[in-house]
């Protein structure tokens, strides 16, 4: 699929001044700044293949990862949170029950080929989420020169096609001479598969939301809030007693703030009445029993779920 740079990095550009914290599909596209906000975010990218495919250090029935773990605690190297949600061919749908699985190398560039080390899958969840933590992959040679730090995935929706290919990271020096990384247009265009990472104390994270055809339920996807309402930010983040949810509301509407964990129970409700359009702010003091770990806050209006924000509860 032909992509349109300058609208996909306008895009980019105002989802990081306007959302923050905002997790938005990067591969969402938007038209010039001199279009109106209902023309802006019309289309959406399918995930693209990558050139190198599976690779040669694939292993089959990867286990199912344990409390979000891929790689264990004492793992070497950088900790590295990755998370999204899997959205059907016009991102009107999220779909759930997807099977993500995911491989890469250690530290030092090594894969393990005689067990299930740093190999696992999970599911999205009834909100269409994934996510794991793990660390970050070294790079190893590939002929002359280093493959670009990257993770493989295989994404399965339910009853439909495996998509077979690898996520990358912005600012890695070997991107640009990478077969597979460096290709820019046609049906494997990495450009939407390389993301950037932000440092949370020591913990890189990342957000990737894939495209895929499946068969999915309409709730949060992230061009809905351009007329209805939106999630500013959220702080402190990661917090340890409270946090606060800075939103606002662009039409009168029946509005609820819900706090989903990581499986998509509700754990917390935090607004329910009519609001009128204006800015408006929530606060959360999670109950002490809760673990700690990522949470997703929700913004539905009128019933339908339009925004989310990523929050980390660390006691």
């Amino acid at each position: 699929m032909k992509k349109n740079k300058n609208r996909r990095q306008f895009l980019r550009n105002s989802a990081l001044s306007l959302l923050g914290l905002s997790a938005l599909p990067l591969n969402m596209k938007a038209a010039s700044k001199k279009q109106t906000v209902a023309d802006q975010i019309l289309t959406c990218d399918q995930t693209t293949q990558d050139y190198y495919g599976e690779g040669p250090f694939y292993t089959v029935n990867p286990p199912n990862i344990t409390n979000n773990q891929l790689a264990p605690a004492n793992e070497p190297g950088t900790k590295l949170v990755l998370s999204g949600r899997v959205f059907n061919l016009d991102c009107s749908q999220v779909i759930p029950n997807a099977v993500v699985d995911i491989w890469h190398a250690d530290d030092a560039g090594t894969y393990d080929n005689s067990g299930y080390h740093l190999r696992g899958q999970t599911q999205t969840n009834n909100q269409g989420f994934y996510i794991f933590e793990t660390i970050k992959p070294g790079r190893y040679l590939n002929g002359p020169t280093f493959r670009p730090s990257h993770i493989h995935f295989k994404i399965t929706p339910p009853n439909f096609s495996t998509l077979t290919t690898q996520l990358y990271f912005q600012g890695d020096p070997y991107i640009a001479n990478d077969a597979a990384a460096s290709i820019t247009s046609g049906a494997f265009d990495a450009s939407d598969r390389i993301i950037s990472l932000t440092n949370n104390a020591g913990t890189l994270e990342g957000t990737w939301d894939i495209v895929i055809s499946g068969n999915g339920v309409p709730t949060g996807t992230s061009n809905i809030h351009i007329d209805k309402g939106i999630l500013y930010s959220a702080s402190p983040n990661p917090y340890a007693e409270s946090i606060r949810i800075h939103y606002g509301i662009f039409k009168e509407a029946d509005v609820s703030i819900l706090v989903y964990d990581v499986a998509g129970r509700l754990v917390a409700n935090l607004q329910e009445s009519k609001l009128g359009p204006d800015k408006y702010e929530a606060f959360w003091k999670p109950d002490s029993s809760l673990p700690n770990g990522h949470y997703f806050v929700a913004l539905k209006v009128n019933a339908l779920q339009v925004h989310y924000l990523k929050i980390v509860y660390q006691k």
